[in-house]
């Protein structure tokens, strides 16, 4: 399916088209060992990182760099990161280093990245166990969504794509949430139609926002919602047993249960969100409490002054950005053994 969004982030546009890729005259492609196989033997200007969250590395930065060295590329010339969400991560962060920034533009290969990584220039690696701890803003010039990537996309990664598009749908998208809601066997059957519907509509939300607030300065942190619990428990769990989505979509069923708490969150879209969330068979339980989790909420970049911040969903398009006391996240959590608050 063809079409095109554009969006300036930061003062630099990025072109988001609907279609099978080009590249530009000089490049270097980045993929992980996935997605390698997809271009077979015609690949030559290539570098191939490890597969898995565990390439998010100084390791594999360094080695699209010398690989970006030793063709000679230039400012002028291009990274093209292949691959899902950590390859577009990397091949991202690369590319905000080379030569103080060379050209940037984006594959994404699964749902997820289709619809998060690869939009609004945020790149990043884990770093001493802590998720996306080192990283820089970097917009791609231009991002190519071929929904063909997903015919042979794993099921378990096609599931984790589709919580942040549950997410999206909170932030910003009724119309996105309602059809969530009423085509379930469509979405899990990956109908060409409505697949390409939850991309573009994701993409829409994500970009308008992101051309607000390009930095995270305000408005874009609302992006992260289910994020801060997810992304702590990713850390404690060693990036393993649970993919990004999954993890994601446990974060944003604590912070409808977070909001109830505080008396934010309407209780009946708590129930609504809940409801979803079950329908998509995503996990309710983790098996960790406050005092596993509370470590790696200190690391989050959301945190100001010492507090750390949650995004809060209030109701449908209603999200807000809250500090909240470690009791009442511990009592959410599970209490035994909470730390003192200062």
């Amino acid at each position: 399916m063809k079409g095109a969004l554009a969006f300036e982030i930061g003062g630099a546009r990025t072109e988001v088209v609907f279609g099978a890729p080009s590249e530009p005259p000089d490049f270097l492609r980045v993929f992980d060992k996935t997605t390698h196989g997809y271009f077979g033997s015609d690949v030559e200007r290539w570098v191939a990182i490890p597969a898995g969250e565990k390439a998010k590395c100084w390791a594999s930065v360094e080695a699209v760099l010398a690989r970006a060295a030793s063709l000679g590329l230039g400012r002028d010339d291009a990274i093209v990161g292949v691959g899902g969400g950590v390859v577009c991560d990397v091949a991202s962060f690369a590319a905000s280093l080379y030569m103080r920034g060379c050209g940037l533009a984006l594959v994404p290969t699964t749902l997820l990245a289709m619809v998060d990584a690869s939009l609004g220039g945020k790149t990043g690696i884990d770093f001493m166990s802590y998720k996306n701890l080192v990283g820089t803003f970097y917009p791609a010039t231009r991002v190519y969504i071929d929904v063909t990537f997903l015919k042979t996309l794993p099921e378990r990664e096609y599931h984790s794509g589709l919580a942040e598009v549950i997410k999206t749908a909170i932030i910003g998208d009724a119309e996105l949430f309602a059809l969530l809601e009423r085509s379930p066997a469509g979405v899990l059957a990956r109908e060409p139609g409505i697949v390409h519907e939850l991309i573009r509509r994701s993409l829409a939300v994500k970009g308008r926002i992101v051309q607000e607030d390009p930095r995270e300065a305000g408005v874009r942190a609302l992006l992260n919602l289910g994020h801060t619990f997810g992304h702590a428990l990713e850390s404690v769990t060693g990036f393993s047993g649970w993919t990004h989505g999954e993890a994601v979509a446990w974060g944003i069923g604590k912070s409808l249960e977070l909001g109830e708490r505080l008396g934010q969150t309407e209780a009946g879209f708590a129930r609504r969100v809940q409801s979803l969330l079950a329908r998509y068979a995503f996990r309710r339980a983790a098996g960790v409490g406050y005092n596993e989790l509370e470590p790696a909420f200190q690391k989050d970049k959301k945190k100001r002054g010492g507090r750390v911040r949650f995004v809060i969903p209030r109701g449908l398009c209603d999200v807000v950005l809250s500090e909240v006391p470690a009791r009442e996240l511990a009592e959410v959590l599970g209490s035994e053994g909470m730390k003192r608050e200062d």
